[in-house]
């Protein structure tokens, strides 16, 4: 047993740590807009070949019919993992018509309105009708363009033979069930703060086509005549340009017990809001959002992370939590990057897992309302100027500098990367952890330090060097071939989904007026 690995079960406060007990689980959720050779978002329907985007459990939509999500299964193996996605990609290209490409970029392609973005059709049942009003809701309250922003969701969870003896180290005299959720929100308080290091070392979205923010206050700077930047930008994708909502600021949602947690979004989820309510239910006849309530559902809520359980059909996401805990954790704070043909891989897969068994292991103290606003000022400080040398955040009300802090979380972090190491053999995830302190080093060595970079020597816009990008990967998809037996697991996959939406559409007994009305009362 190395030393290494000795300090960092004293590090953890572990008296012994088995190498079955770390086969962490992970599955990839990718967003990316299907986009026509000219750049421009597709405006057909999703690809009957790709079959049901209601039921098919690798290919789906998430906002819009032109926004693609690619699901993996959660695998203990990252090269099975990243194999199963690599499938999918390639079969979805090889059978995309009119050549069309997926959009590398986190920021979506050039769009002349919102009308452009056509929104995402799950057939004709209540379920399917129910979210495809869900993102009428979003487009009215938000509108599309924010909703066209593409990213990488990691779903993240420690295995059972883990979670036994670590209870019993722990001295927790609860249900296992118990115990996981509270180490699960544990991990989620020391995430938020720190996830401003994720967003540095991976932000991949410095830039944007002037197109995305017409009509629209903002402070970024013009790169060119077609692009807008910030010098010093990480991620503008988690800023005032992406995700946000300003009915949300005023929710402080507590992550240091289960019941808070639910009971805040249970409340938003129940009570009026007046924006929403003057936009009304419906108009002409036609519904325009499941509600007027503060979150029309538990996923409008938007963060970085968020606790999940597995539903069965026709269970609320916030009822499967509190009846039987948190299963796993949905991190959603990274970018696309356009360098890589899967926008993720493996050397950052380790370094998450790194990160995420460190949030894990060390001590989480409760969150209050003082700290919780100091986390999300230093996440919009990286976000906006996260390479700048000198920039300075908060930690526990005094300043510190980024890159200071930065080296020292990483230092830290060897603790759990010798602990993968020590259980899968080798130095991988030391070497991940390299690879990232190069990075803190030499801000150019992050994505959105090479995009921009890329994109003044080669004298290109946001969209050139997007496109760029976009052709290169389609090439490298298109060039290889998928094997004969996982091109028939896909497309009978696909089949069976059209025939599995047949089936729920066939099943409903309400119409959408008392289903809908049944969904809101519950």
């Amino acid at each position: 047993m190395s030393k290494q690995f000795n300090e960092s079960l004293v590090r953890y406060q572990l008296p012994e740590f088995e190498s079955e007990w770390g086969i962490v689980h992970r599955g990839i959720e990718k967003e990316s807009l299907r986009v026509l050779p000219s750049g421009h978002i597709s405006q057909s329907s999703h690809p009957l070949v790709l079959g049901s985007t209601l039921t098919n459990p690798f290919i789906t939509t998430d906002f819009s019919e032109a926004l693609l999500e690619f699901i993996t299964p959660a695998y203990g193996n990252i090269d099975e993992c990243l194999q199963v996605l690599e499938n999918t990609h390639r079969f979805t290209l090889q059978n995309l018509e009119n050549d069309e490409m997926l959009w590398v970029a986190s920021m979506p392609c050039p769009m002349g309105s919102e009308n452009e973005i056509p929104i995402a059709q799950y057939g004709s049942s209540n379920i399917g009708k129910l979210k495809t009003l869900y993102r009428h809701g979003l487009s009215n309250r938000y509108g599309s363009l924010m909703q066209a922003i593409a990213g990488i969701h990691y779903n993240f969870s420690m295995p059972v033979s883990f979670w036994q003896p670590y209870q019993k180290i722990s001295g927790h005299q609860g249900s296992l069930q118990e115990f996981q959720t509270q180490k699960y929100l544990h991990l989620i308080r020391n995430f938020h703060r720190y996830s401003w290091l994720l967003v540095y070392l991976f932000g991949a979205s410095p830039a944007a086509c002037k197109c995305f923010v017409q009509g629209r206050e903002h402070s970024l700077q013009e790169l060119d005549e077609h692009t807008l930047y910030l010098p010093y930008a990480t991620c503008l994708r988690m800023g005032n340009l992406g995700y946000k909502s300003e009915a949300q600021k005023s929710l402080f949602v507590c992550y240091n017990e289960l019941s808070s947690y639910a009971d805040c979004l249970n409340q938003a989820m129940h009570t009026p809001y007046a924006e929403y309510e003057a936009l009304g239910q419906s108009r002409d006849g036609e519904y325009i959002q499941i509600n007027t309530n503060l979150l029309q559902l538990e996923n409008e809520f938007y963060s970085t992370i968020r606790p999940k359980r597995n539903v069965k059909d026709g269970q609320r996401p916030l009822q499967a939590l509190t009846e039987k805990g948190i299963e796993y954790i949905e991190v959603r704070a990274l970018d696309l990057n356009p360098y890589l043909p899967l926008g993720i891989d493996a050397e950052q897969i380790r370094f998450l897992d790194t990160f995420l068994l460190h949030c894990l292991l060390s001590e989480s103290p409760e969150c209050h309302e003082q700290e919780f606003f100091e986390v999300s000022s230093n996440l919009a400080l990286v976000v906006e100027q996260g390479r700048d040398p000198k920039l300075e955040l908060q930690m526990d009300g005094a300043s510190i500098r980024m890159t200071q802090w930065a080296n020292e979380l990483i230092e830290d972090l060897a603790h759990s990367a010798s602990m993968f190491d020590h259980i899968h053999g080798g130095n991988n995830y030391e070497k991940s952890l390299a690879v990232q302190a190069e990075k803190v080093a030499n801000p150019e060595l992050t994505p959105s330090g090479r995009i921009l970079k890329d994109m003044k020597e080669g004298q290109m816009s946001f969209f050139e060097f997007s496109m760029q990008q976009s052709r290169a990967h389609q090439a490298y998809f298109k060039n290889n071939e998928l094997s004969s037996e996982v091109e028939k697991m896909m497309r009978d996959t696909a089949s069976a989904s059209l025939l599995k939406q047949k089936e729920i559409e066939a099943q409903d007994s309400l119409n959408f007026d008392e289903f809908l009305a049944d969904w809101n009362n519950t």
